[in-house]
C-alpha cells in the first residue's frame, strides 16, 4: 500500500493552522465546498508530481485542480 500523502499526524499539526471554511449561505447555497484537508492533499499531490493543475486526478478525491489551486491562492493572500 502507498503512503498517504497526508496522514492523521501531521494534518493535526497543520488543521490548526488553516483559516476556516466559510459559511454557506441560506438560499443560494450552490456546490457543497471541499474540505481543507481534501484542499491540502490535491496541492501536495500537484507540488510532489508536477502535474498542471488541470490534470489532477479526480479518483483522489481533491476535487478539480482549479478547486486546489483557488484555495492555494486564497490561503497565500490570508498570510497562511
Amino acid at each position: 500500500m502507498a503512503k498517504p500523502l497526508l496522514d492523521d499526524k501531521l494534518w493535526a499539526i497543520v488543521e490548526p493552522l488553516l483559516p476556516p471554511l466559510k459559511p454557506r449561505r441560506k438560499r443560494f447555497p450552490g456546490r457543497k465546498p471541499i474540505s481543507n484537508r481534501q484542499a491540502l492533499m490535491g496541492i501536495l499531490f500537484v507540488l510532489k508530481t508536477g502535474i498542471p493543475w488541470e490534470y489532477l486526478p479526480q479518483e483522489l478525491g481533491c476535487g478539480s485542480g482549479m478547486t486546489c489551486w483557488r484555495y492555494l491562492r486564497d490561503w497565500q493572500a490570508s498570510g497562511t
